[in-house]
């Protein structure tokens, strides 16, 4: 196992200067491609320390992972939601569409954690005319429609892969939350979109009722996430590169009754693989729910080049 490395708050860029939130609770044999693919089922509880930024609240994870060996770990992740996939784009395609509200051209898209690729294809049906990803996976990359399999780059993002000033809007679902480095990301999303362009960003919301009530038991407490956002922290982050923050707030999740009962602290994986098998006997495990699941959204816009200079 590589040596944890330490981690820097992402909006003060400071080392230390972090009060312990919860300390880790790991199991370096069970650090693996598993522990790091895109699960829907959370039967292994483990997650580095984590600490809260005195400065800005921001929570993180801390010490990590070096960025190689998390890119390695992601590259030999699992794709394992394909039963949640109309749900996702239900979810994400609904805050895509208020992108429009602030970005009418419809011309080129990409997803940055786009996984098989199935927000291309709801962007596509929105209208977008260039759809483009960025996955690190490569089992997900692989399970993509022919139609966009060429058009997904298996990496880890970064701008090198795209021309400058080339997209229109970039979106990161649930992607977030898991980058070594947020602030790189951002500033490389930044100098991709064209002046007006837009981010959409949606991940946990660190001050969701469900993660206050639940605590160091709540999902979002787990070894993939390095960073974890509130509306305050997400602003911040954004507006450090130099994005204008149009909207941020609670996000409202489509799912399935089977996903979500997945969620639950449960400490008895038995008494919950018990509960999934009742529902699947009785046809009710993909009965669709809409709740606001503990997610938040962002709207970040680049400015034009007018106003970039009047900065």
């Amino acid at each position: 196992m590589d040596a944890f490395v330490p981690a820097p708050c992402a909006i003060c860029r400071t080392y230390g200067d972090a009060l312990l939130r919860y300390p880790a609770r790991l199991n370096e044999e069970a650090i693996d491609a598993a522990a790091f693919s895109a699960r829907r089922f959370y039967d292994r509880k483990i997650h580095f320390r984590m600490v809260r930024c005195v400065r800005c609240g921001l929570l993180r994870s801390d010490p990590v992972l070096p960025p190689a060996a998390l890119a390695t770990l992601y590259r030999a992740s699992h794709f394992t939601y394909e039963g949640e996939l109309s749900h996702l784009a239900r979810t994400y395609g609904r805050y895509l569409a208020r992108v429009q509200r602030y970005h009418a051209d419809a011309e080129r898209f990409l997803d940055i954690g786009c996984g098989n690729g199935f927000m291309m294809t709801e962007a596509t049906r929105q209208g977008y005319r260039d759809v483009c990803g960025v996955e690190p996976s490569e089992e997900a990359a692989a399970q993509a429609a022919p139609a966009h399999r060429a058009k997904i780059q298996v990496a880890m993002f970064t701008a090198q892969l795209f021309p400058a000033a080339s997209f229109d809007v970039i979106t990161l679902f649930q992607t977030l939350d898991h980058l070594s480095n947020p602030r790189a990301v951002l500033g490389d999303c930044f100098s991709l979109l064209k002046p007006g362009g837009v981010l959409l960003l949606l991940n946990h919301n660190v001050r969701a009722i469900s993660a206050r009530l639940m605590g160091e038991r709540s999902p979002i407490i787990d070894v993939e996430h390095t960073y974890l956002y509130d509306t305050n922290t997400i602003r911040a982050v954004c507006e450090a590169e130099g994005f204008v923050v149009r909207e941020a707030g609670a996000a409202w999740n489509t799912l399935s009754l089977g996903y979500l009962v997945s969620l639950l602290p449960i400490r008895r994986v038995a008494v919950k693989d018990a509960i999934i098998r009742f529902l699947k006997r009785m046809r009710l495990e993909q009965v669709p729910l809409r709740l606001p699941l503990g997610n938040l959204y962002c709207i970040a816009q680049k400015p034009t080049t007018a106003q970039y200079t009047a900065r």
